[in-house]
């Protein structure tokens, strides 16, 4: 299995770059922490205590208490690759992630973001 650079890096150090990218396109935090909860089950207390530890990005997604499962439905192309077609399960939960955000970003509605 390929490790990649990113599984290692804390995931504290990218949240805000999730954060700053929401806020640039006048969306919020709040909703970029709904989207990580929704992703990953987290508790928002659970989340900013993975924040808090530092937490790499493959303990963060290996430790996520319910990963959701209509996160199959997200579908797209991030970094010029369709996360549906990506086949190592830490990448593509990372990239759903990216993906999400992005749909924030381009000010998708909350409701269709997480896929109600």
């Amino acid at each position: 299995m390929t490790n990649h650079k990113i599984y290692t890096m804390s995931f504290a150090s990218v949240y805000p770059h999730y954060v700053k990218k929401a806020e640039r396109k006048e969306r919020t935090k709040t909703e970029v922490d709904e989207i990580i909860r929704w992703l990953t089950g987290y508790s928002q207390e659970e989340f900013e205590a993975q924040l808090e530890k530092q937490t790499d990005f493959e303990t963060f997604f290996a430790e996520a208490p319910q990963l959701n499962p209509s996160r199959a439905l997200i579908k797209g192309v991030v970094c010029g690759v369709r996360v549906e077609d990506i086949e190592e399960p830490t990448m593509r939960e990372i990239r759903y992630l990216d993906k999400l955000i992005d749909e924030l970003a381009k000010g998708k509605a909350m409701e269709k973001i997480l896929r109600k």
